[in-house]
C-alpha cells in the first residue's frame, strides 16, 4: 500500500471512498509512523523525527505512558493510498485529577480534505464514547506532559525540540469538524543579546541577597537525588495549572534519561533558599537543528550516514529551548523566576548561543507571561488545544 499525501481541495462532505481502520501489525504501524514524511516533504520548516524514536514512542514496553494509558491508532485510506492518521487516547490519570470524562485525540495528520479529517475524528470519538468519555481534547501526543496543541500562528520558523509542527490548514480542518478552542499555548523568542531592563536586574539581585538565594547547576554526579528534587518542584509548581497531570515516577525517570544526553549542566539550574531546593529551570540545546540533518534515519543501506550527519550538525547548534521553569508553592511572586531567567540568559551568552525559545506557557498564566516579556522576549508561536463534546 502506497503512501500518498498530496493536498486536495477541502471538502466538508463525508467521503464514501475513504476507509478508516485500526492499525494492526507492524507493517501498518510503520505506515502510521511514515505518513508525515510524505505529507511534509515540501515543508521547509518540518523536522523529520527519527523513525527509531517514533517506534519506541509507540512501544508499550518502552513508553511508560502505557502503564496506565490506552490508545488506538487509526489509518485513513483512499483506495491503496494512506491519506490520514489519528490516535484515540484514554488517560485515567487525567480523569481522576480533573474530575472529568475527557478523552484525547492525537498524532493527527491529514491531507487537506475536511471529509477525510471528519472520518478520522469520528473514529476517535466513537472509540472514546464507547469507553465512557463525554468530551474530546487535542491534539495531545500523548498527554499534556508531552507535545500538545496545534500550531495556529508562527509557521515561518522550524519547531523547537519537543514542540509540534503542522501545516496551516489543520486548524480549518478541525474547526470544520466542530472542534472549538479550549486553550491557547504560547511560545516566546528571546535573543541572548537582549538587555534585560535595568530595573528587573536590580530587583532580582536585591532579592538574591536579601533571601539568600543560591542558584547552582544540577549535580550530574548525584543525578538520582537531583531528579527526585526536580520532580517534587515540577509537580508542586504545575499542580493547579489547566490540563496538568503529574508525572509518574517512571515517566519522569524516562524523561530524565532522554534529556541526559542533551542537557548542559550549566543550563539546568536549581534555586535554593536557605539550602532548600524551591525552584528549577531547564534549558536545552535545540536538538532539532541537528535532527533535521539525519532526515529521519540514522542508517541508510546499513551505513551510519544519518548518524554522521547528526553528529556533525550537533556541533553547529546555536539555539536553546527553555522547557521548564517551576517554583514551589509558597515561593512564587518573590522574584525567583527573574533570577533564573537572568542566570540562564547570562550563561547562554557565555556559551555562545544566539538565543532560543521559551515554551510553552498557558495564555491566561499572566504572571509567567509578564515575567517572560519583562526580559524582552517576543511571542513567536501560538498553539491551540481544541475540544468537542461527544
Amino acid at each position: 500500500m502506497a503512501l500518498h499525501a498530496e493536498p486536495t481541495h477541502a471538502s466538508s462532505s463525508m467521503p464514501s471512498d475513504v476507509q478508516v481502520t485500526p492499525v494492526r501489525g507492524e507493517a501498518e504501524r510503520m505506515q502510521f509512523i511514515r505518513l508525515p514524511y510524505a505529507l511534509y516533504r515540501s515543508d521547509p520548516h518540518w523536522v523529520p523525527p527519527l523513525e527509531m524514536e517514533r517506534r519506541d514512542f509507540l512501544d508499550p514496553k518502552k513508553n511508560p505512558f502505557f502503564e496506565y494509558g490506552e490508545l488506538e491508532l487509526f489509518l485513513a485510506r483512499r483506495g491503496p493510498d494512506v491519506v490520514g492518521r489519528i490516535a484515540a487516547i484514554r488517560n485515567p490519570r487525567h480523569m481522576e485529577i480533573h474530575g472529568t470524562k475527557e478523552g484525547f485525540f492525537g498524532l493527527f495528520e491529514c491531507v487537506n480534505d475536511a471529509g477525510v479529517a471528519r472520518t478520522l475524528l469520528e473514529s476517535a470519538a466513537t472509540w472514546l464514547r464507547l469507553r465512557g468519555m463525554d468530551a474530546m481534547l487535542g491534539p495531545a501526543n500523548l498527554s499534556s506532559n508531552q507535545d500538545w496543541g496545534l500550531l495556529i500562528d508562527g509557521f515561518d520558523t522550524p519547531p523547537a525540540v519537543m514542540m509540534p509542527h503542522n501545516p496551516p490548514y489543520y486548524a480549518a480542518l478541525l474547526e470544520a469538524c466542530g472542534l472549538t478552542k479550549a486553550k491557547d499555548l504560547y511560545a516566546y523568542e528571546l535573543s541572548s543579546s537582549a538587555q534585560p531592563p535595568e530595573k528587573v536586574v536590580r530587583i532580582a539581585e536585591k532579592i538574591r541577597v536579601r533571601d539568600g538565594v543560591v542558584v547552582r547547576p544540577v549535580n550530574m554526579k548525584d543525578l538520582d537525588a537531583e531528579v527526585k528534587r526536580i520532580r517534587d518542584i515540577y509537580n508542586s509548581a504545575w499542580e493547579k495549572n489547566w490540563g496538568f497531570v503529574p508525572f509518574t515516577d517512571a515517566e519522569f525517570d524516562h524523561l530524565a534519561k532522554e534529556l541526559k544526553t542533551v542537557v548542559r549542566p550549566d543550563l539546568a539550574l536549581m534555586a535554593e533558599v536557605q539550602g532548600e531546593p524551591v525552584a528549577f529551570s531547564l534549558t536545552v540545546p535545540d536538538a532539532n537543528q541537528a535532527i533535521r540533518a539525519a532526515n529521519g534515519r540514522l542508517t541508510t543501506f546499513g551505513l551510519p550516514i544519518g548518524l554522521v550527519k547528526l553528529a556533525l550538525a550537533s556541533r553547529r547548534i546555536n539555539r536553546l529551548r527553555l522547557i521548564i521553569l517551576g517554583i514551589k508553592e509558597g515561593y512564587r511572586r518573590r522574584g525567583l523566576d527573574a533570577i533564573l531567567y537572568l542566570d540562564t540568559l547570562r550563561t547562554a551568552k557565555r556559551l555562545g548561543y544566539v538565543g532560543g525559545e521559551i515554551s510553552w506557557t498557558l495564555e491566561d498564566n499572566h504572571l509567567v507571561n509578564r515575567a517572560i516579556e519583562s526580559m524582552g522576549a517576543q511571542r513567536s508561536k501560538t498553539y491551540r488545544v481544541y475540544t468537542r463534546a461527544l
